[in-house]
């Protein structure tokens, strides 16, 4: 049975709000003290609470976060969830899939085409209509192999009025990559305050500005006196840049025995080191729901150049407005969407995630079982929807 208004939505007074901290508590092994940190950082972040209610107790609740996402060169209006917590008591009776199924419907009034999460179960997510997008990958370099010597950029320590800077630098790196965070308010709070702590930034300039910047934090390893790097952000717009940076974090090889970041799979910085003295590891598979699919379709970028038009029929449980003929006709990039068409490719809006995103060529969805298609339209999806390996350096 779907939702009603008055059973989904923000917290009401005091009570509630606690309850939301005692789901939080319990669901992610933290204590009140960590749980309340942990939604005062969500009001700072400009993300909204909202709770699944049954009868007049608070059952399960998430937040969503608004963002981007940035596709094919183009910012896609994105909300992330994450928070999501069950009561104990209300665990084992759909209560996770009602909480799912209310926020996406809230979030498609809102215009939201693409809503995106990191699953600790898969299920779940996958009988509301998401499916794995993209990776998050962690590469873990010995300083000892950092024995770059670049001086040339000069490096200082951020300042707060330096902030606007390190935004459009970000925003010119992420544009280019697929998948990459337009980060609002929550994300960059975690860049500059993970778990509660400081992050240290410095900053190297070149002489049109602001090349590249670095945040990290540095963990006590368990025994003696080393530690660990932790970078919560690594930035490098130009090689030169990418080469200081790499020489400031080699000269705490004193300090420190290793450094570690989240990235993709292809991290361009490990192209620079003299030997392999790094690990890259897979950390997580994130999902993506496309709720509107016209919208999400037209909104991102294609391959420059490229021309062609894609017959879809897609299947979505949820949403019969997704349901249907779709006709996405890509020029030199662009995109528009129509109804319609032959259905050439026929897929659940689950396989359209990963289409999409590219995580997954569409010969591959094929042999999974959750594609069809003729070898017209297949050639014409890989050249659409070709691109770099789609990643996500961001949790939220």
């Amino acid at each position: 049975m779907e939702p009603t208004a008055a059973q989904f939505g923000p917290p009401q007074g005091e009570r509630e709000l606690a309850a939301v901290d005692d789901i939080v508590s319990q669901a992610f092994a933290l204590t009140p003290d960590e749980a309340r940190v942990v939604a005062q950082k969500v009001e700072a972040g400009g993300a909204h609470v909202r709770v699944l209610r049954e009868g007049a107790t608070v059952a399960a609740t998430l937040v969503t976060i608004p963002m981007g996402q940035w596709w094919g060169g183009r910012r896609v209006t994105l909300a992330g969830i994450g928070g999501v917590g069950v009561a104990p008591a209300f665990r084992g009776k759909g209560t996770g899939t009602r909480l799912m199924q209310a926020c996406l419907r809230e979030l498609r009034t809102q215009s939201v085409p693409l809503v995106a999460l990191y699953p600790s179960t898969q299920p779940l997510y996958r009988r509301v209509g998401f499916e794995q997008a993209g990776s998050s990958f962690e590469s873990r370099v010995q300083l000892q192999g950092l024995d770059i010597q670049e001086r040339s950029l000069s490096l200082r320590p951020v300042d707060v009025s330096d902030m606007p800077s390190l935004h459009d630098v970000y925003r010119r790196y992420a544009q280019r990559q697929q998948g990459w965070l337009d980060r609002g308010a929550y994300a960059w709070n975690r860049v500059t305050h993970p778990r509660g702590e400081l992050a240290y930034g410095f900053l190297v300039e070149g002489q049109a500005g602001v090349e590249g910047y670095v945040y990290l934090t540095r963990r006590r390893m368990p025994q003696g006196f080393a530690q660990e790097l932790s970078l919560t952000d690594l930035i490098a717009l130009t090689p030169a840049a990418g080469r200081r940076l790499l020489s400031f974090i080699g000269d705490h090889r004193s300090l420190a025995t290793e450094v570690v970041w989240r990235g993709g799979p292809a991290e361009p910085l490990l192209f620079l080191l003299r030997e392999q003295t790094y690990s890259v590891k897979l950390r997580y598979h994130w999902m993506l729901r496309v709720l509107d699919v016209p919208a999400a379709l037209q909104a991102r970028g294609y391959p420059a150049g490229h021309s062609g038009a894609l017959h879809l029929e897609v299947d979505d449980d949820l949403f019969p407005e997704n349901s249907g003929r779709f006709v996405l006709e890509v020029e030199n990039g662009e995109a528009e969407v129509r109804p319609g068409g032959d259905g050439d490719v026929k897929l659940h809006v689950r396989a359209l995630a990963p289409l999409y995103s590219g995580f997954l060529s569409p010969s591959a969805l094929q042999l999974a079982g959750v594609l069809q298609a003729d070898e017209d339209s297949l050639r014409t999806a890989t050249a659409l929807f070709s691109g770099t390996p789609p990643a996500m350096p961001d949790m939220f």
